[in-house]
């Protein structure tokens, strides 16, 4: 069997690897136009910040990818023909494939304002961006970030970290306001503010303002002008499907996958970013861009190229992250209004948690943690877990199962200051009678 796989990132690899695992004679190509394969992404808010160095970001070693024995090509994959099995490359190379799998993820969107083409105008979309904003901010003073979500975040705080003076200019009225309510984002603005970054509300950058092609600084749409040696943009990122559409394969936002991950052509398979698969709690196809996600999906498409049918079941959509130093779980449909400072979402999100479902919101509090969760007649939709996280594996476990919690439901909702404890109790008398006591699993940072 000849596979072949787009792409070099986890989902790529993970596909190689179950392949491998159940399949040691097959020969396995993997081709990409990225320099630097198989690192952490997520781990580059991480390097950014000058928390890890570069070598870090591995994620398998040289002697783990060497024993995987893959071909690697580098080049740019120009056109999927299914009809023939082959995938064309640049330079008018060809290669023919049994299985094909396009796991070429998303890229981040580019700014549109005037001046964005000047030096110094960024994204984070790779090691290579995250090298240049690294470099650059070793001789930079002043930095304007916009956009939303994590990424954002990531930007702000990394930066930052490296003594630059941060500005976040948030086009809306308040932080991510498509997972977090007012006062979760509140709390993360808050927390940005003590550790010395301006906070800019209502503001976007009109152009950015430059000398002999370099950024000197940006023009506010309130016209205000700000100098600053840096501007890095992240509003959203969009799935690499060009591929997808020239070959002819059924596309939405992303590539359209069925329950083994297979796209609308036979042998051809799509993993990650740029898949679009069926999410059975919210009951429709979606996009994800976690990282936790992109791995399983690769796996399992993996198996199914090497002729092992395994359905992929997707798992409630969840997150566990850091924002503004506040410890955050984000699981399921948390609902959320519309965000203006992300044009689509961004890395680390899922469609998922954009909402849709009817629900009511319950809080519970107190002087430095929060949970909040979403919840119907009959089950938790989802929630926002800040600060001490012994909920969050409990609260994982019901909304995956779609437990029912009519028998606490309406204690959640009369003593929610009782929340923690009452969620706790239910979910331990749950796995009790269910697992005959055995211990439910650890939480999976991703």
């Amino acid at each position: 069997m000849r596979h072949v796989i787009i792409g070099s990132g986890v989902a790529a690899l993970s596909a190689a690897e179950a392949i491998r695992g159940v399949d040691r004679a097959s020969r396995i190509t993997l081709v990409s136009d990225e320099a630097h394969p198989f690192y952490s992404r997520p781990g580059l808010a991480y390097f950014l910040a000058g928390t890890i160095p570069e070598k870090q970001l591995a994620i398998r070693s040289p002697a783990e990818l060497a024993g995987l024995a893959i071909e690697r090509v580098a080049g740019r994959a120009e056109r999927v023909v299914p009809a023939r099995h082959e995938l064309r490359l640049a330079g008018a190379r060809t290669l023919m494939y049994d299985r094909l799998l396009i796991a070429t993820g998303a890229r981040s969107i580019r700014p549109d304002f005037p001046g964005a083409d000047l030096e110094g105008v960024l994204v984070l979309d790779g090691l290579d961006d995250a090298r240049a904003l690294a470099s650059r901010a070793k001789r930079a003073r002043a930095a304007v970030v916009a956009g939303g979500g994590s990424t954002a975040l990531e930007l702000v705080e990394g930066l930052h970290a490296r003594g630059v003076s941060a500005h976040y200019f948030l086009r809306g009225e308040r932080y991510w306001a498509r997972v977090l309510d007012c006062e979760e984002s509140a709390l993360v603005e808050a927390g940005l503010v003590r550790a010395g970054v301006r906070v800019h509300r209502a503001t976007a950058i009109a152009r950015a303002l430059g000398r002999h092609g370099r950024l000197v600084g940006v023009e506010t749409n309130g016209g205000l002008r700000l100098d600053c040696d840096l501007v890095a943009v992240a509003t959203g990122i969009r799935p690499r499907i060009e591929l997808a559409l020239d070959a002819g394969l059924a596309v939405d936002r992303g590539i359209l996958v069925t329950s083994l991950l297979e796209t609308s052509a036979p042998d051809v398979f799509a993993a990650g970013d740029v898949a679009q698969a069926w999410d059975p709690l919210v009951g429709e196809s979606v996009l994800d861009t976690l990282w936790s996600s992109a791995a399983e999906q690769g796996s399992v498409a993996g198996l199914n190229m090497a002729g092992i049918r395994t359905p992929y079941r997707k798992r409630v959509a969840l997150n566990l992250t850091r924002l503004a130093d506040i410890i955050t779980t984000v699981v399921g449909d948390v609902g959320g209004d519309p965000d203006p400072d992300l044009v689509t979402i961004t890395r680390g999100q899922s469609e998922a948690w954009r909402g849709g479902s009817v629900g009511t919101s319950v809080v519970g509090r107190n002087a430095t943690d929060r949970v909040r969760i979403r919840i119907n007649s009959r089950t938790i939709l989802g929630a926002v877990i800040m600060g001490d996280q012994t909920v969050s594996v409990p609260l994982t476990s019901l909304i995956a199962d779609r437990v029912d919690i009519t028998p606490i439901r309406q204690r959640l909702l009369d003593w929610p200051e009782a929340m923690v404890s009452t969620l706790l109790d239910f979910w331990r008398t749950t796995e009790a009678r269910r697992n005959d006591g055995n211990p439910a699993p650890a939480l999976v940072a991703v």
